[in-house]
């Protein structure tokens, strides 16, 4: 059968204009860096990429490195998009990177010109499209100049493969240079993808006020600690867990002393009515700071319960001020 997608779909979500542009993302986007990849199962992603769809999610962002293997998450969510999303292009903000090691040899790697590139192209060919909405430089790097990374992001957008460029895990001294070189070269930086939770807030104190003072929205990533800002471990290390697998989530990065945080927190969500997630993920958005929180899921009850988070942003001051105690910890 095929998809049509719901008619109240916009009736729940909250849409946040990027920065001083023009653009609007949603509170909650949908992000494919686990659980997209041809190591799991096809059904389970169009499902959920469709349910995200349904319930207001219009922005998905990938990466040329998304998996595993890599590319395989944005080639299988070309295939949803031209089975399922099609008619709904124009409708959807679609978003990619490159920075980070893609094929062998020294052109697929880091911010050269060559690579970043030629690996957009790669990026629309696995998704059969002839343009990204947003391209993402992945990573600072430390050798290529950045007028040279730069002017890659500019060429790209004046060659109308994407119509907007963003940096990715940049620091506030690096941001500030990159967007000045971009602002020479007449192609804004719309918007800045740093890591951000409330177990890892490194941005709050330089970065965030170089994005407020320049205009830059910004799409926070691993909003939940890669899960740790969840029930799942609260009770030890499930054997299915992303933790068990040892990859970019440590089992020591779930000490006592963390999980102690997180039952304290836990206490809070239940006396507002939310999960420990949904907690996580409104707090990054508790100030309108955050355009756009980036949430991952492997399946789909998580993915709602996730998007349901916007149902309750605010916070009392009583409220804020537990969590910071928490934290303080």
């Amino acid at each position: 059968m095929a998809y049509i997608a719901a008619p109240a779909r916009y009736e729940g979500m909250e849409y946040r204009r990027c920065g001083r542009s023009g653009l609007k993302l949603p509170a909650v986007s949908l992000g494919f860096w686990q659980n997209f990849g041809d190591v799991n199962r096809y059904e389970t992603s169009r499902e959920m990429t469709l349910t995200a769809f349904d319930m207001g999610v219009t922005h998905f962002d990938l990466a040329n490195n998304y998996g595993p293997p890599p590319g395989s998450a944005e080639k299988n969510f070309g295939r949803i998009l031209r089975e399922d999303l099609r008619a709904y292009r124009d409708e959807l903000v679609i978003s990619t990177k490159a920075g980070w090691g893609m094929w062998p040899g020294p052109y697929g790697d880091y911010g050269s010109r060559k690579y970043l590139i030629a690996s957009l192209d790669q990026s629309l060919t696995r998704m059969g499209l002839d343009y990204v909405d947003i391209f993402y430089h992945h990573r600072p790097d430390p050798d290529t100049p950045l007028e040279e990374t730069m002017g890659a992001l500019d060429s790209i957008v004046r060659a109308g493969k994407a119509l907007y460029v963003g940096i990715s895990s940049y620091s506030a001294d690096e941001t500030e240079r990159a967007v000045a070189v971009l602002k020479r070269l007449g192609t804004p930086c719309l918007i800045h993808q740093p890591s951000y939770s409330m177990l890892n807030r490194w941005i709050e104190k330089d970065l965030q006020p170089v994005l407020e003072r320049e205009g830059i929205g910004t799409a926070v990533f691993c909003p939940l600690a890669q899960g740790i800002l969840t029930d799942r471990y609260l009770g030890g290390i499930p054997a299915d867990s992303r933790a068990s697998r040892e990859g970019s989530l440590k089992s020591q990065q779930i000490d006592e002393a963390t999980l102690e945080k997180v039952r304290a927190l836990s206490e809070i969500a239940a006396a507002r009515g939310q999960s420990m997630a949904q907690l996580a993920l409104a707090w990054c958005l508790r100030e309108g700071r955050v355009t756009t929180v980036l949430a991952g899921a492997s399946r789909v009850s998580q993915l709602k319960e996730n998007i349901a988070a916007v149902g309750n942003l605010r916070f009392t001051q009583d409220e804020l001020t537990a969590i910071e105690a928490i934290l303080a910890r």
